[in-house]
């Protein structure tokens, strides 16, 4: 029997998106597996300032990019960002808002959780 993820309330972790499709597996889940190096599991509402902050760090997500099934993103959709850009552009001023529910107990790694509870929104 498989284990069910968690998220960082220590709950079933519910899904982030289906429109975009998101997830290191997409699935619409923030979970992570071998192979993803940047820890794919904060599930982020996603706002200019952070598609801006986050092009600024060399990681371009609102440029379409057809070859790789990827639609490119906009303020409002919601994605699986890397546990530690998240981090990064809380740092800088820059984070986007966030669901807890849809974001997974590892993230807790990398961040504490009274900072994600400070961007939280409901799903």
């Amino acid at each position: 029997m498989q284990k069910l993820a968690r998220n960082v309330l220590g709950t079933e972790l519910v899904a982030c998106s289906s429109q975009p499709m998101t997830g290191w597996f997409r699935d619409g889940c923030c979970r992570t597996g071998a192979g993803d190096i940047g820890v794919h599991v904060v599930c982020a509402r996603l706002n200019a300032e952070f598609l801006e902050y986050s092009k600024s760090r060399g990681n371009d997500l609102s440029t379409p990019r057809p070859e790789f099934s990827f639609p490119g993103l906009k303020p409002g959709d919601q994605w699986c960002v890397c546990a530690s850009r998240w981090q990064e552009s809380f740092e800088a001023g820059a984070a986007p808002e966030v669901i807890l529910e849809a974001t997974h107990e590892s993230a807790l790694e990398f961040i504490d959780l009274e900072n994600l509870r400070k961007h939280a929104v409901q799903i």
